[in-house]
């Protein structure tokens, strides 16, 4: 299939109404023309992430101006391009950028993005693959990429990953245990607990272990290392409990985005905050992340038992399930 034969594709949009609120509908679009340095692409799997689900239900700090397509991430096969690096019928993958914030994304049939949003399929990885690990897996291997380069390795001592259950979360403890690190996990889902297990996690945390506010400047250290995607008291409780030279990777904030603590840690343990920004991050550093997911691609044999197939049709009921914390794993939406 090539530009030239489609002229109109179907994509799930939300758009602003009159009194303010959000619809969402299937619709029919107009193919763009091919701009300079943009790659046309079919898409054929996208991915529910929370920040998906702000903008499909309109949050205004992810998606300034509707109508919109959502969906940061995407994978597929070019149509056309203006790119001599991508030429039409080779696979791809495009995550993070501007993509489905104010750019029409991945819920969408078709793309146009610029060249230098696109990354080429990596060998061994299906278009389902890529999907899967996506955005998720980027902010997973990043994370786990700063703890490296600050000196944490296996045999450092245990790693702690908060939202184990969530995208981020469960592909990081994927990862780690595939590493070789000791993992121990929080998760408020006490019905996921037995799959971490079977994942390798060693022990699993109830949510309620680290939700509790302590005045204390220190608390004994427990982690050489964790994964925090929650934020507020929980990581506030984490940086609290880190050995010395220990490093804390952030990525989330459905806990808060506040931090009431002291700098004793930092300064008496010599701890190290970290992080992480997935969307802009270079596309040398994204392309490194994904080759490093493809040397540990073994995980998604796995992690399939978490991945959940939808069509665009069902994404509404979807959204509303991330947005109340009842997710787990990921969401893969089959597009095309």
């Amino acid at each position: 299939m090539d530009s030239n034969q489609v002229t109109s594709y179907q994509a799930f949009e939300v758009t602003e109404q009159d009194d303010g609120s959000f619809a969402q509908a299937i619709v029919t679009k107009d193919v763009p023309s091919l701009k300079e340095g943009h790659v046309l692409i079919k898409v054929e799997y996208s991915a529910i992430n929370y920040k998906d689900a702000l903008s499909s239900t309109g949050n205004k700090g992810v998606t300034r101006e509707y109508p919109h397509v959502p969906g940061i991430d995407a994978s597929g096969t070019v149509l056309s391009s203006s790119s001599d690096e991508f030429k039409a019928g080779q696979q791809v993958v495009v995550t993070g950028h501007d993509l489905g914030m104010n750019t029409d994304g991945g819920y969408g049939q078709v793309i146009h993005v610029p060249e230098s949003w696109v990354h080429s399929l990596p060998e061994g990885f299906s278009t389902q693959d890529a999907a899967v690990l996506g955005t998720a897996g980027i902010t997973a291997s990043l994370c786990i990429d700063k703890l490296l380069m600050t000196g944490i390795g296996p045999e450092s001592g245990p790693v702690l990953v908060t939202g184990a259950t969530g995208g981020v979360g469960s592909i990081a403890v994927a990862l780690l245990v595939d590493m070789g690190f000791e993992v121990y996990a929080v998760s408020g889902k006490a019905d996921q607990h037995e799959r971490l297990r079977a994942l390798g996690v060693t022990e699993v945390f109830g949510r309620e272990e680290l939700s509790e506010s302590n005045k204390r400047p220190l608390l004994k250290g427990r982690w050489a290392a964790a994964i925090d995607t929650v934020g507020g008291v929980p990581l506030e409780n984490i940086l609290k409990s880190l050995m010395p030279q220990g490093t804390a990777a952030i990525c989330g904030l459905v806990s808060s985005p506040a931090l009431a603590m002291t700098v004793f840690p930092f300064i008496l343990r010599g701890i190290n905050l970290v992080g992480i920004d997935s969307a802009e991050v270079s596309s040398a550093k994204k392309a490194a992340m994904w080759a490093f997911m493809q040397e540990h691609s073994s995980i998604l044999q796995g992690y399939q038992d978490w991945v959940t197939p939808i069509t665009l049709d069902q994404l509404p009921e979807y959204i509303d399930r991330i947005l109340k914390g009842g997710a787990a794993g990921r969401t893969l939406v089959k597009v095309s």
